[in-house]
């Protein structure tokens, strides 16, 4: 049924463009030339910059997509890419998966390489966190679908390229913005902006803040960002970033079926009794030279630093953590002809060390008399230390205008070193040397039209805790993930390039999938317990339709349904060979459309739908399907000559659909108590927005 309407979607939007096309005749389109679609761009990591010549699936979000909603939550901006599923609660819980790829993680997101600029952001742990950076000050979002490894190591799900705002345009701005909202939502921002010859500076700063609409889940946010370039010349340049965060978060923690549909706002009575919560600061710099060495070779060479310091009180212990991680990239880039045939190339190392401190103490809470968490005696101490390193290459050989070959080859060594003082353990450990082969092939049978084929291995490194055994030593046993994946894909510009449709099939198999045992509250096991299948269909069609003078329509739909299984899986006695992949919705439907008139005013609306999912990989119990509407209207305008102003409101989930906006896989029931699945979704909301805007 879904698949009908989706398709029956597709085949409306497509005649609809056509009519209209015929109607408007070759006079009308050519004085809106304006109007038509934009060839994406696409981030220096890859082996060229255009997206319409990279033989992968990569879904790319704008700035304008970035801001589309109320630019607090970047969950509903990352959902509107096929194949990509972001479960997010109280914003201090999410999980992202990737074609099925990481669902079934129990907290937090792994299985996926993040960057932002040219900057780490997944720890050594294995663990990505990507909210902490202010949505205003992302200038685009690239999410990599499937294990394109030869560049970005270990990442079995995808990748996640983030660039940073930087002032480009020759002059000095300043802006201050104000977002309002339901359940005490409040945002205040502020930045500047300068670009001169011979560099750039932009710093912002943000507070965000929330009551919450559960008990214990008020949440506040404030950071900074600084970011630019120095030093600008014709062939060099040093770019710079950092950004400081300070959050604390209370958390409802998960509920049962039964109070999701009774009581949806409870929070977990153990987290409300002990008044949980996550505190951190974090800090994450770096530097990058990029140098031009002739016409035909460049070079770009970073460092950076990523600190966190954060302070867990949970019901059953107060977790206290300590991260510093520091690394090196360089990458050589070029192009060389061998006879007439054109090869570029990606050439390049990769050295990462973190260093990882955790300590756990008593909760005494039920002793606190009523004031919530209250830290005891030390319970467990331990560190530990990783450090890899990457080497990587790609080719792009032209073989001619219409056909393509793309290899790479990543190789990755990883260590670590663990000291378990409670239990008086000392070990190191090392995995073996892991190769990355991808190859692909692409064709274009027309200018705006490519055809690829590719297939790439990739894999995953185990989290801290699934590299241990439950007394605590390192678990010579445990492997890491790896699946090949084969893609086939195309994509398309119609209509006087005002329709670009993508269109990608693939199937992946993963062995030796990790499975995380759950020994204690908080303590997690690993095993290799068997292997999951993955296969689907993602599309995207992105139209511009100016109607006349005065009005242009956007719209866009993007769908993916995916077939995720255990192929074979047996874990505890228990086989499960056979059973859907937990964690993750097979089907997942977004649509939008935005009017757009020429006098400032905007109307613009989005829709999602998320199929079933099941909760546990025994597949007994299941959430259930919902759809989501959001809506939204602005107005953008001249107040005096360089100073704009935009005002906009907004109401999401306009149905007020009851739903989990994440799901908690394969929860252990306490006691007599059903197991708590669920973490609600927001109701029905509404927020507004002011921003002023100066261009001296």
């Amino acid at each position: 049924m879904i698949l009908k309407k989706y398709c029956f979607l597709v085949f409306v939007l497509f005649v609809f463009q056509n009519i209209e096309a015929q109607k408007k005749g070759s006079k009308t389109i050519d004085s809106l030339k304006t109007e038509k679609l934009k060839e994406v761009v696409i981030s220096s990591l890859h082996i060229n910059n255009s997206l319409l010549n990279t033989p992968a699936s990569i879904g790319i979000l704008s700035k304008k997509d970035l801001l589309q909603n109320n630019t607090t939550d970047i969950t509903t901006v990352i959902n509107t890419i096929p194949g990509v599923f972001m479960q997010s609660s109280n914003f201090t819980t999410s999980r992202i998966s990737i074609r099925g790829i990481g669902a079934r993680t129990t907290y937090g997101t792994n299985k996926i390489r993040a960057f932002y600029g040219s900057i780490p952001l997944t720890s050594g742990n294995s663990e990505t966190v990507i909210d902490d950076i202010d949505l205003e000050n992302l200038n685009q979002i690239e999410i990599i679908k499937g294990p394109l490894s030869s560049v970005y190591g270990a990442g079995l799900g995808g990748a996640i390229l983030i660039s940073p705002q930087l002032s480009n345009n020759g002059n000095q701005s300043a802006g201050i913005s104000t977002v309002f909202g339901s359940f005490g939502l409040l945002k205040n921002s502020l930045n500047f902006g300068l670009d001169e010859k011979s560099g750039s500076l932009n710093i912002s700063y943000h507070n965000l803040k929330t009551d919450g609409w559960r008990e214990n889940s008020s949440y506040n946010r404030e950071g900074i960002t600084l970011a630019g370039e120095l030093f600008r010349k014709e062939n060099s340049k040093l770019t710079y970033f950092s950004n400081y965060t300070y959050l604390k978060a209370f958390i409802p923690s998960s509920i049962s079926k039964e109070v999701f549909n009774t009581n949806p706002k409870a929070g977990a009575p153990t987290w409300v009794a002990s008044k949980g919560y996550k505190e951190y600061k974090s800090v994450l710099g770096g530097l990058a030279y990029d140098f031009n060495i002739n016409e035909n070779l460049k070079n770009s060479t970073s460092v950076f630093i990523n600190y966190k310091d954060s302070n867990e009180p949970r019901p059953f212990d107060i977790l206290r953590q300590y991260t510093f991680a520091t690394g090196a990239r360089t990458q050589f880039s070029g192009n060389f002809k061998i006879g007439r045939v054109e090869n570029q190339f990606i050439a390049g190392a990769e050295y990462f060390t973190d260093t990882y401190s955790g300590n756990t103490f008593q909760n005494l809470y039920q002793q606190n008399n009523g004031l919530g968490s209250l830290q005891g005696n030390q319970l467990t101490e331990t560190d530990q230390k990783r450090h890899f390193y990457n080497i990587f290459s790609q080719l792009r050989t032209l073989l001619s205008d219409q056909l393509e070959i793309q290899a790479g080859l990543n190789y990755n060594k990883t260590r670590f070193d663990l000291n378990n003082y409670t239990e008086n353990i000392n070990e190191e450990y090392s995995y073996d040397g892991i190769f990355s082969p991808q190859i692909s092939f692409l064709y274009k049978p027309h200018s705006l039209k490519t055809l690829y084929f590719s297939v790439s291995r990739g894999f995953s490194l185990p989290a801290t805790e699934e590299t241990l055994t439950s007394e605590g030593k390192i678990n010579p046993d445990i492997k890491p993930e790896n699946g090949y994946n084969f893609e086939v894909g195309g994509k398309f510009y119609f209509f006087n390039k005002r329709l670009y449709t993508e269109i990608s099939l693939y199937r992946m198999e993963i062995k030796d999938l990790l499975v995380a045992k759950r020994v204690g509250d908080d303590q997690y096991v690993g095993a290799n317990a068997g292997k999951t299948f993955h296969e689907g269909i993602e599309i995207t069609l992105n139209h511009n339709w100016p109607i006349n003078r005065f009005l242009v329509l956007n719209s866009y739909l993007a769908g993916s349904i995916g077939n995720y299984k255990f192929k074979e899986f047996i874990d505890s006695g228990n086989d499960f060979s056979g059973n859907k992949l937990t964690g993750v919705a097979p089907q997942k439907i977004n649509a939008g459309i935005t009017l757009n008139t020429n006098i400032g005013v905007y109307f613009s609306t989005d829709y999602q739908f998320v199929g079933e999912i099941q909760l546990n990989d025994a597949n007994t119990a299941y959430s259930d399907s919902y759809t989501i509407l959001n809506l939204k209207t602005g107005y953008r305008f001249e107040i005096l000559r360089g100073l704009t102003s935009h005002i906009s409101a907004g109401v999401n989930n306009v149905t007020n659909e009851k739903y989990a906006s994440l799901i908690l896989p394969n929860a252990v029931p306490t006691g007599n108590s059903s197991p708590r699945y669920y973490y609600p979704g927001l109701p029905v909301n509404y927020y507004g927005a002011v921003s002023l805007n100066y261009l001296f």
